[in-house]
This record gives C-alpha cells, structure tokens and sequence, in this order.
C-alpha cells in the first residue's frame, strides 16, 4: 500500500525483522524432525548458511571448518588473503591496534597488489579440507577472476556489490556482461546485491543461479548513511522471493535466493527464512567466532544499556567457536549462539517440515514484539546481543 508522502509523491510502506514476528501453528513438530537443508544448483547443503565474504570473518580454515559443518563460507578473492603470503601478520597488526591505528592500517594493506599465485594456492587448501570452495570478486573484475577461480577448482562463484543489475550503464569503461560471463563460466553464478522484484528477475534471465539479497543491512555497510539506499530486509526479501516463484512458474528454473546482511540472532534468521529466502548470508555471527580471521574480535557500537554514549564504537568480543555459534550449546540468552538450533525449533514451533513449508508460514506486523512485557529483562540487559 503506498503512503502520500507529500504533494504528488507516495512511499510504500516496508518492513524490517524487529517489525514483524512469525506466528506460532496450530499443529507443532519435534525440532529434530524438520529438514533445513537447501539446494543451490546441483549441490544440496545440510545447513541454510552461509559466511560473507569479509577478510575478518572467512579465511581458507573458516571456509574448510564451516564446509565440514554443513554451511558455506565465501572467500573475497580482492581482501587480505589473495594479496599477503601471510596474511596473519596483517590481522594480528589489526587487531593489536586502537580503533584509529587500525582505520589507518586497512586504508594501507589494500594497496598491495592482487596475485593470482595467491588465489590458486587458497581455494588448493580449502579443497584439501574437503568442503565446497565458494569465491567471490566485484563485476568490474568478475571476468578475470571467474576464469582464474574455476581453474584452480572453486565450486561456486559470487559476484558481489552494493548493488549490482543486468543492465548497468558507463561511459568510461566496459560493464561484466552477466550473461556473457554465465555462458562461459562452468560453475554456479551467485549474484548480488539486490532487493527488487524487476531487478531480480532480470538477472535471472541472466542465468544467475543464486541472488543475494540486501542494501546495506549489513554490520560493515554504510550504504543507507551514506547514500540513502536501501529496503527494509523482511520486505526485500519478499519482494525477491515473489520474482523466484514467478520466474519458475514461468521458466521452470528455480532461482534461490540468499538474504545477506542484517540478521544477528536465530529469531532475524528464522523471520529472513519466513519471509521467503532459501538460504541466509552472515557476518558479524561468524567474526567472533575463536576461528575467525580477527581471532574473534570485531568494532561494533555501544548498545543502549551499556554505561557508554549511544554510537560509540566498541571492540566486541569473542562469542564462541564456529560449532558452538551454530549448534550450542548456548552460554548466553541473547540469541546469538546455536543457530541451527534456533531455526530448527522455530520450525517444529509452526509445524513446518522444511525451509518451504517455512516460507508459507503465517507474519504478523508487530514493532513491540522484543519490548512487550520485557522492562525487567531490559533493566538486567538480557537478550541483548553483546
């Protein structure tokens, strides 16, 4: 429903995952009975997750421990690890250093050139570990860096940027043509990032194999600061699971798609799954974890019942290992650890046997759902994320 907001202009209304709740079924399941797991292309994946593609968060050991455990972990081929030989040096400087050293130290470390050596050598260990190799490059470089990642024996590849479409214009250099690059590229093409229904079908017809979802919702984005762009994630992701189900209703080709950014607790994961995604891109869950590349430490903000100024930049600490964040057992009431478990019991909550039935599930709009009733968990500052 669109909204006038002033003479002759009108907004339509959109939701974001603290506007909403998922409503309980009348029929219930065992947790333990429910199928998460989700298929992108020919593969099919135990676990509905995956890791951004973010130096502080998947390194090739992230990649091989979350591939083991049944997610998928995307590796940015432009960061630290396809430019360092040893990129720990480089994260131990980071993460030694104060908040205005280390803003110094990444405006630095990207100015080391990319080597192609590099490339081939991570995605060489993440296969050893025997989990699927997921890379990433933005469009102006997707061309060159298909061609090298397929190669050297990646599964997947991900081209990725703040906003990405079929039909980008520019005078001084030469766009990726998407199609071109499907045509000639032998393994899955993830794409993003996007949040409208017209957008999404259009790199469909592109042959994309997978969309990511989402403007700048993410923890490290500054999209909608900066720019003013973006759409609330619940409302983007409807909006994009609507352009899959009618493109296969048309085509016949079933295009998943992939809300990235802006989820930091199962409850966030389970409602993106509600709304309509197939799968679910993370972060910020997976930088604490004690395997992450920044040794499971992260720059976030103050939350509002700390005893520090609302906004200020904090460094936040280590949440758990990789399997501890998505299996429990959880130490803490804030949501953010055992996130499978999460997504298995909200499941069984609305009698949902898979991430489809899931998708069907009945929302509700509801602002005040982690406020009703909760003034005393607020003043004991429980189920806050840290």
């Amino acid at each position: 429903m669109e909204i006038e907001i002033g003479r002759g202009k009108k907004a339509r209304r959109a939701y974001g995952f603290d506007d909403i709740a998922i409503v309980p079924s009348r029929r219930t399941r065992d947790p333990d009975d429910v199928d998460i797991s989700w298929t992108l292309g020919p593969y099919r994946f135990e676990l509905p997750l995956l890791a951004s593609a973010m130096d502080g968060v998947v390194s090739p050991e992230t990649a091989r421990i979350i591939g083991k455990l049944g997610g998928l972990a995307v590796l940015n081929l432009e960061g630290i690890f396809s430019r360092y030989e040893n990129p720990d040096e480089v994260l131990d400087r980071i993460t030694s250093a104060s908040l205005d050293e280390a803003t110094k130290i990444i405006q630095g470390i990207y100015g080391e050139p990319i080597k192609e050596e590099l490339i081939h050598k991570k995605i060489s260990e993440i296969k050893k570990g025997g989990g699927p190799v997921v890379v990433s490059a933005i469009p102006s470089r997707a061309e060159r860096f298909a061609k090298i990642a397929e190669e050297a024996g990646a599964d997947f590849f991900v081209v990725q940027s703040t906003v990405t479409t079929a039909r980008h214009i520019a005078t001084e250099y030469t766009p990726v043509d998407l199609r071109k690059l499907k045509k000639h590229l032998a393994i899955p093409l993830i794409v993003g990032n996007v949040v409208t229904y017209e957008a999404c079908l259009e790199l469909m017809d592109c042959g994309a194999d997978a969309l990511l979802i989402g403007v700048g919702p993410g923890a490290a984005c500054t999209s909608r600061e900066v720019l003013g762009l973006g759409v609330p994630q619940v409302t983007a992701t409807a909006d994009s699971a609507a352009a899959r189900d009618f493109y296969y209703k048309r085509k016949g080709r079933y295009v998943p798609i992939i809300t990235d950014g802006g989820m930091t607790t199962g409850g966030d994961i389970c409602k993106a799954l509600a709304s309509g995604a197939d799968a679910v891109m993370i972060g910020s869950a997976f930088a604490r974890a004690t395997e992450a590349p920044g040794r499971g430490y992260h720059w976030g903000m103050a939350t509002p019942h700390s005893n520090l100024p609302r906004g200020t930049r904090i460094r936040v600490g280590v949440a758990g290992s990789l399997e501890q964040i998505l299996f429990g057992p959880a130490f803490t009431e804030d949501g953010t650890l055992n996130l499978v478990g999460a997504i298995r019991t909200c499941m069984g909550s609305v009698g949902a046997m898979n991430i489809k039935e899931l998708q069907q599930t009945e929302l509700i709009i509801a602002p005040s759902i982690k406020t009703e009733g909760k003034v005393f968990q607020r003043a004991q500052k429980l189920g806050t994320p840290r």
